[in-house]
């Protein structure tokens, strides 16, 4: 069943896990959204996991990020939604931030504004700084729009950071992420990762661990599963292979995975 999220302390930094890749963000006193998706259908993917979360029970909304225009990240009717519902509660619209190309997809939905970051670069959201991260993977909505930009992002307030990766295959990008920006929490995909090819721009469990690993945070979450049926692997398979390598390497403690709707507080 659908939760009203936990709301945090201004000082606390809180994840709310909606489904898929779509989170609830509070930290630096704003509640931010990252790749939120509630739609049933996209296209023809159906979705298997309802969300965790209902927009009605969202509070106002102070930005979205989007880290690509892949149709499970980016979803319209969702981000319309959003927008009204924060400006029916608030009577201002939220900020969206986007890579690079992908603006035109979002300029004339309502948003309050819409800023285009490319990688390594920043921009601030009152007291939090929001820096988009690399990744390998592609950004293009149809087969021939290839100009659009893909990353993640990296979210920091104070003590708190937390980065959210986007899709991504593993590459040698989460070391230097780690190196430059050193984020506690990392929001990391364990799905869509058969067949194998899919791993180049898809990590597989394994890889989403080693991954962690090369950022050296403090804590997963992983994401980007048991939602839709995007490859080849059972639906609840990347989760429990998820644990039982964490297990194998003594980091299962570190793994905070979570149930749709649930939110974990970091003090």
């Amino acid at each position: 069943m659908p939760q009203k999220p936990l709301l945090a302390k201004p000082e606390e930094l809180a994840v709310t896990f909606i489904g898929h890749a779509s989170f609830l963000i509070q930290i630096g006193g704003l509640k931010l959204l990252v790749d939120p998706v509630f739609a049933t259908r996209l296209v023809v993917i159906r979705r298997v996991r309802r969300p965790g979360v209902l927009i009605r029970d969202l509070p106002p909304i102070d930005a979205v990020l989007l880290t690509h225009a892949h149709m499970d990240h980016l979803n319209l009717p969702s981000l319309r939604k959003i927008v009204r519902h924060t400006f029916r509660m608030s009577g201002r619209s939220p900020v969206a931030v986007v890579p690079e190309g992908v603006a035109d997809l979002v300029d004339k939905i309502g948003f309050e504004s819409v800023r285009s970051l490319r990688p390594w670069s920043t921009c601030k959201l009152r007291q939090v700084e929001v820096t988009m991260t690399p990744a390998q993977h592609w950004g293009a909505r149809m087969l021939r729009d290839s100009h659009r930009g893909f990353g993640g992002y990296l979210l920091r307030s104070g003590s708190h950071s937390v980065y959210h990766s986007g899709d991504s295959g593993y590459f040698e990008g989460f070391r230097e992420i780690g190196e430059r920006l050193a984020p506690r929490v990392a929001l990391l995909p364990i799905g869509a990762y058969k067949p194998d090819s899919f791993r180049r721009v898809h990590t597989s469990p394994e890889d989403a661990l080693q991954a962690f690993q090369d950022l050296r945070a403090e804590f997963m979450v992983p994401m980007h599963y048991g939602t839709f049926r995007l490859s080849e692997e059972e639906m609840d398979e990347p989760l429990p292979r998820l644990m039982k390598a964490a297990t194998e390497v003594g980091l299962q403690q570190r793994i905070q995975a979570l149930r749709e709707g649930d939110t974990t507080i970091f003090p």
